[in-house]
């Protein structure tokens, strides 16, 4: 089977280049899907998912962040954006390779999905791009309160002040992405709020490119970015014209199980988006394209493309 194309290009630090990973289908392209992935995780991960698409027609690429899969194996750091404006800089390599790829293809639908921390990225993006993608898919996306992201930002600064933005905080994990797992007590696994399915919950914790635990200069940029996707100012530049479809498990606690997904929905739609489609999935976690059911997740996703790339 043919490995996906890896695109080398240069970062937005002006430091370390990023991988990009291309999928092309055979025949008539039907659109581009750009996928954003998440926080301690590669595109590698979306092989499956990506030949689905490809067997429909459908180009599918991404790029490993900084800090993460080839481009933080490449820099010899994972886990860590930069020293300053982090979450800029990571949004702006999603822009990077948005307009790299629409080069190489232009004129057909364009379309980001962003997962996870992916999908705070993609929603930054929507703020600082308006009109600049003809779709955007969100799945396991949330909000958390303003306090708690107020808090593990002051936290996750401070941190970095004290011992530098590199440095990991057993603490500040614990009290964040490990805080996802106290639901699906008694654990098999430190991880089993992602999916159901214990095969693949197995594989990424035995996929070296995943096996790090993020540092406070990331928590930091991670949650500024929550902050500015929540404020007004962000919201009202999106382009209501740009179609949304939300997605994610009823169980998935990153969503608060539901509403925090509901919540973000709401923004989208007190904001003026005229096409906004949500769906949560009864007994799902986090990753669904990675759930029991994920050729069911797959489906939906297909439709919905096939619906809005015309």
């Amino acid at each position: 089977m043919q490995q996906p194309e890896v695109i080398w290009f240069p970062s937005s630090d002006g430091e370390h280049p990023c991988a990009g990973y291309l999928w092309q289908p055979q025949g008539q392209i039907r659109g581009v899907v750009q996928i954003v992935h998440g926080i301690a995780e590669h595109m590698g991960r979306y092989d499956h998912f990506a030949r689905y698409l490809n067997a429909h027609g459908y180009v599918v690429c991404g790029e490993d962040h900084l800090g993460h899969g080839k481009t933080g194996e490449a820099a010899g750091q994972f886990g860590y954006f930069g020293r300053r404006n982090g979450w800029t800089l990571a949004t702006a390599n999603v822009r990077a390779f948005r307009q790299l790829m629409g080069e190489k293809f232009p004129g057909v639908p364009y379309i980001l999905l962003g997962h996870s921390m992916g999908s705070f990225l993609t929603r930054t993006y929507l703020c600082r791009y308006p009109g600049t993608v003809d779709g955007a898919i969100l799945s396991g996306t949330g909000q958390e309160s303003p306090l708690l992201v107020a808090t593990g930002r002051l936290v996750s600064t401070v941190l970095g002040w004290l011992r530098g933005p590199t440095w990991v905080s057993q603490l500040v994990y614990s009290q964040s992405l490990g805080v996802y797992n106290r639901q699906f007590r008694p654990n098999r696994t430190t991880v089993d709020w992602m999916c159901s399915d214990e095969r693949m919950v197995d594989a990424y914790l035995q996929d070296p490119l995943c096996s790090f635990i993020p540092s406070v200069g990331l928590f930091r940029d991670m949650l500024g970015g929550l902050r500015y996707i929540s404020s007004e100012k962000a919201l009202s530049r999106m382009d209501p014209n740009t179609p949304i479809y939300l997605f994610s498990g009823d169980q998935d606690p990153v969503g608060a199980n539901g509403a925090g997904v509901r919540k973000v929905y709401g923004y989208f739609k007190d904001h003026g988006t005229r096409d906004l489609e949500l769906k949560l999935y009864p007994g799902a976690r986090h990753e669904t394209l990675n759930e029991t059911n994920r050729m069911e997740v797959y489906a939906d996703v297909l439709n919905w493309l096939d619906r809005h790339c015309k």
